[in-house]
């Protein structure tokens, strides 16, 4: 199991996971690694997430994930637990956009802003709404509070587990180490 911080042109394999925490950038980062390496995009919010914010069962969230990355190369982005075991034990290379808390809550702040202003549909049927964001137990920000130092402490130790020892793991701990890596592969 490698662990790095990379300079570029450190390369990722063929079938990659990119996680962290809520608005740290995972799609955006995603979708270039995709495009960079010519390889199929998958956004697991845009599998999860039915119109009008509906959520599947379980199984039939599994189920939709087994089937995205059966193939032999793809970028996917998400932090579903429930999922983790599939994504991981198949992916050779996760990239963690392990930012801190001070850089990913303003760049969440604009982007729900942008999409609660523009009325965005991010998904079918899905937009964010305002009063949903900043003042409801659905909050992205309370979300990603909850779940930010708990990644820290759970990534690490994961990773040291048996099944995904074979992972490469470029963690990247700032919007500018991301960005010169990213740059690299790009070129």
């Amino acid at each position: 199991m490698t662990r790095v911080e990379p300079e570029p042109p450190d390369s990722p394999g063929r079938r990659i996971s990119v996680v962290g925490t809520t608005g740290c950038g995972k799609t955006t980062m995603g979708k270039r690694l995709a495009s960079a390496l010519s390889l199929p995009f998958v956004e697991f919010d845009a599998i999860y997430w039915g119109p009008g914010w509906a959520e599947p069962t379980k199984v039939q969230f599994r189920s939709r994930i087994q089937k995205a990355i059966e193939g032999e190369a793809w970028v996917a982005d998400g932090n579903y637990s429930v999922v983790r075991d599939i994504v991981w034990t198949r992916a050779d290379t996760l990239v963690w956009l392990d930012f801190r808390l001070s850089v990913i809550m303003p760049r969440l702040l604009m982007r729900t802003l942008r999409r609660t202003i523009r009325r965005t549909e991010i998904w079918p049927g899905c937009r964010e709404r305002f009063w949903d964001q900043f003042a409801s137990r659905d909050s992205l920000f309370l979300w990603a509070l909850k779940t930010y130092w708990r990644r820290r402490k759970q990534y690490p130790a994961l990773l040291l587990q048996p099944e995904f020892a074979h992972l490469h793991v470029i963690r990247l701990r700032s919007p500018g180490v991301a960005e010169r890596w990213v740059r690299g592969l790009e070129r």
